[in-house]
């Protein structure tokens, strides 16, 4: 059964820094790409940063040069450090695996950005 743990959430000043992480089990098979989403309340679920198998990254405007997203494929867990926070980037972040049979969805962790 697979199952994705998020950890790293919390609250943080404008400017300050987080580091989620996401550990995949479960997986049996290859693992095609993992990232980040995130909703805010009243938003839809959003696109935050991808990295793929080759290791190529994909990032939403609004957090390039802020953000970076990696991974550890031996431990199928992926980071996504975020600095220079600000109070839009607010939300619950959602880690998400893809594979060659579906997408994984983990429970969420909440990032607030607030003096």
């Amino acid at each position: 059964q697979v199952h994705l743990v998020e950890s790293g959430g919390g609250l943080v000043q404008p400017g300050g820094s987080l580091r989620l992480s996401c550990v995949a089990s479960g997986i049996g098979f290859g693992i095609r790409a993992m990232g980040w989403y995130r909703q805010a309340p009243g938003n839809q679920r959003e696109l935050v940063a991808t990295i793929f198998s080759g290791g190529s990254t994909n990032y939403q405007d609004s957090v390039k040069g802020r953000f970076t997203i990696s991974r550890d494929n031996a431990k199928n867990t992926v980071y996504l450090q975020m600095n220079s926070l600000k109070p839009e980037d607010t939300a619950v972040y959602y880690c998400n695996v893809a594979v060659a049979v579906g997408i994984y969805w983990g429970q969420g962790t909440q990032v607030t950005v607030s003096s």
